[in-house]
């Protein structure tokens, strides 16, 4: 395996501290690699930057139309949002028309990563329901799915025609036949692929008709980039800097995707150590060398070039990211 390559750096004084490292892929449309740092054929598992992957069936099936989600909806499907009233909201909303209540979600509960919505539940002692889960949206989704196949309950086994149906969106997006499946944090099958394969569908969604399933998903991703994340996230804060011109989707363990349709390319990154600041760094100086980003923009500036601060507010370092990303 190609080692991995560096993304960041973090500087205390004038002293190198330590060093982020990694692995990404640029590809086009076509499927063929633009640029690559580390190993393009590393297999990984790409966590919740798969969403869209896992909307397509909703999609394609008609199972969308036949709900009538709008674009909101779509967005929320490919959402890891932080449980704001905003998300919390609209995901109950979408599960009144299913006809469905809390229980029927098969994600775990899972407190409210934002702050005003958890202070909010521990001052009622109200306890975390399945609908703050992050991954709430993608599992709407997939109910919505599994009532238009008429299929049973249990959504997330892997044998299910919702998760059957899933792998083969997965397999054919990517180019490859998937080696298996982790179990997600939200108890749905995560499957791999090498980070070509996953630079590869992003491609694909890149260039695909205006009518697609595809289309209409990172379009929805680029519509509502307060839906996607939330407030303060770098996948909300990044895709608006980038005018809504990218859709970008992060992942857990350091991963990474971005959807470009004006320049017809997907990229795929994963921080060997699985760090988000690593990974946001490294997608932030991507975005900047394909021209897709300002590089003074504060959205950029908060992942890289960015300081570090101790608990007095004095800064004590700076992250850079490696020089090999931006040019």
């Amino acid at each position: 395996m190609t080692a991995p390559a560096p993304f960041a750096e973090i500087w205390r004084g004038p002293f190198l501290e330590s060093v982020h490292s990694g692995h990404a892929v640029i590809c086009d449309g076509t499927g063929q690699i633009v640029d690559a740092w580390g190993d393009p054929d590393l297999t990984v598992l790409p966590r919740s930057s798969s969403k869209m992957l896992q909307a397509l069936p909703l999609v394609r099936s008609g199972a969308a139309d036949a709900a009538r989600l709008g674009t909101q909806q779509l967005a929320l499907a490919c959402a890891s949002h932080e449980g704001a009233h905003i998300h919390v909201n609209k995901v109950g909303d979408w599960l009144k028309t299913l006809g469905l209540t809390d229980g029927a979600f098969r994600c775990g509960p899972q407190e409210a990563r934002d702050r005003s919505v958890m202070e909010e539940q521990i001052r009622a002692h109200e306890q975390p329901c399945r609908i703050h889960n992050n991954c709430s949206g993608k599992h709407a989704g997939f109910l919505t799915l599994m009532q238009h196949l008429s299929a049973g309950p249990d959504y997330v086994a892997p044998d299910h025609p919702v998760q059957r149906a899933c792998l083969e969106a997965f397999e054919e997006a990517t180019g490859e036949t998937s080696p298996g499946f982790g179990i997600d944090g939200c108890s749905a099958p995560n499957y791999a692929a090498s980070l070509q394969g996953i630079a590869r569908a992003m491609a694909r969604f890149a260039t695909a008709p205006a009518d697609s399933a595809e289309a209409r998903l990172h379009e929805a991703m680029r519509l509502h980039p307060e839906l996607v994340a939330g407030e303060g996230r770098a996948c909300t804060e990044l895709m608006r800097a980038c005018n809504g011109k990218v859709a970008l989707k992060t992942g857990a363990e350091g991963f990474f995707i971005a959807i470009l349709p004006e320049m017809k390319m997907g990229i795929a990154l994963k921080a060997a150590c699985g760090t988000t600041r690593a990974a946001e760094a490294a997608i932030a100086a991507l975005l900047v060398r394909l021209g897709a980003l300002d590089a003074n923009h504060p959205a950029t500036l908060k992942r890289i070039n960015a300081p570090i601060r101790n608990w007095d507010g004095h800064q004590t370092g700076i992250l850079k990211p490696a020089a090999g990303l931006l040019s």
